[in-house]
């Protein structure tokens, strides 16, 4: 029992349930609870599942991608718009910069212990969806009774 507890990264995952603590706050601020709420818990089941792909499938998919000159105009196009959000949205994409980073670094701490892809991506989206609904009952907690 004392070897599981040992092999767990707690500095990272409590810096992810931070994290995600920050978002389920900043969530619940917004007006239309509902659809930002399913937004929010799909985007976070994109990002947890991109960040466990194999390599071998993104360098494929980004192939796949790349292949014709339409479909490479169409990525230079996003790219594009990417950077024009990067400049109009700063806040917004340092926020997501950051839960990418804990992500990666979740990822990293997980794979050098061993962990296998299903159980690191179980593992992240527990604790990513722990801290979103923590956040969420936090700020519920503070906005009623204070």
């Amino acid at each position: 029992m004392i070897n599981i507890i040992r092999k767990i990264p707690w500095d990272s995952l409590f810096l992810l349930l931070l994290t995600y603590i920050n978002i389920g706050w900043a969530t619940c601020q917004l007006r239309s609870y509902s659809l930002n709420w399913l937004l929010v818990v799909i985007a976070i089941l994109i990002l947890t599942s991109c960040f466990n792909a194999p390599w071998r499938r993104i360098s494929g998919f980004l192939h796949f991608l790349l292949r014709s000159n339409l479909r490479y105009f169409g990525v230079t196009l996003l790219g594009a718009f990417l950077l024009f959000f990067v400049l109009a949205r700063f806040r917004m994409f340092l926020d997501i910069l950051v839960i990418v980073a804990t992500i990666i670094l979740v990822r990293l701490d997980l794979q050098t212990l061993g962990y296998r892809e299903k159980l690191a991506f179980r593992f992240i989206l527990f604790i990513s969806l722990l801290g979103l609904v923590s956040g969420f009952m936090l700020h519920f907690l503070f906005v009623k009774y204070w």
